[in-house]
């Protein structure tokens, strides 16, 4: 099934869903996408798909960045009202319960970037270039950006690349952790795929208790959450599956 809402479609196979970015000529993250991407979360959920993967219908642009032409015009109140939209998105999928890829091919700026960031994993293609150069503007990144890099890069890289605006290339990207995986110019999409086929028969439940402990890396609560999660993982059905299936050497077959 492929639903049409103009600039955002999504199909589901099995338990992947995809989503199509389209807004011509850069997939700028005005409104329209906003509220497209929270329709396709909308059927993801309903779905009960286990992993979404966000790509892009335009050669050249994954998305290129928030909508300045609606920023431009605006006054503060529509200016706050944009970017709590758009981070209400954002934050929806990054808490998604399931794991979410981003598969950027070509440019991924500012909120295209932030987009990506909010997403579990990222693929770059070869050709990939991102950044966010909202100094450039004279703003910053509004949209979990200044959050969610530091998480990915470290403190320092995050600084060195929202400071100076800079654009890093794919190959850059996955030496500092901004991206995950590279695949050849064109086809981030079909590694973001078989990326998400190869995390399908593995145990969602172990999955999820790994990406709620490691967002809390490193905060003073971190070792106590995750040793709640292991514990109830090994209580529950997908740990006492997964370790019968080891010691009976078959493939385990999780809930």
């Amino acid at each position: 099934m492929t639903i049409d809402t103009e600039v955002v479609t999504w199909s589901s196979a099995g338990d992947v869903l995809t989503v199509v970015l389209d807004r011509p000529p850069a997939n700028a993250l005005g409104l329209p996408i906003v509220d497209g991407l929270q329709r396709a979360l909308d059927a993801a959920e309903e779905a009960s798909a286990r992993v979404i993967v966000i790509t892009s219908a335009l050669g050249g642009f994954f998305a290129a960045g928030a909508d300045i032409k609606l920023m431009a015009g605006a006054d503060l109140a529509v200016f706050e009202d944009y970017g709590d939209r758009l981070r209400a998105v954002l934050n929806r999928l990054e808490s998604y319960p399931g794991i979410s890829i981003a598969a950027v091919d070509g440019l991924a700026l500012g909120g295209g970037l932030e987009l990506a960031l909010a997403s579990t994993l990222r693929v770059a293609g070869a050709t990939a270039r991102l950044g966010l150069p909202e100094v450039k503007l004279g703003l910053i990144p509004g949209a979990g950006g200044t959050q969610r890099l530091p998480r990915a890069v470290g403190r320092a890289r995050a600084l060195d690349l929202i400071l100076t605006a800079r654009e890093v290339d794919a190959e850059e990207a996955l030496r500092i952790g901004l991206v995950d995986r590279l695949a050849p110019a064109g086809e981030a999409a079909a590694v973001a795929d078989a990326l998400a086929r190869e995390l399908l028969p593995l145990s969602s439940a172990a999955q999820l208790a790994a990406i709620r402990s490691i967002t809390v890396a490193g905060a003073p609560e971190g070792h106590a959450i995750e040793r709640d999660e292991v514990g109830r993982l090994f209580a529950g059905p997908h740990g006492q599956e997964g370790l019968a299936a080891f010691l009976e050497k078959r493939r385990p077959r999780f809930p």
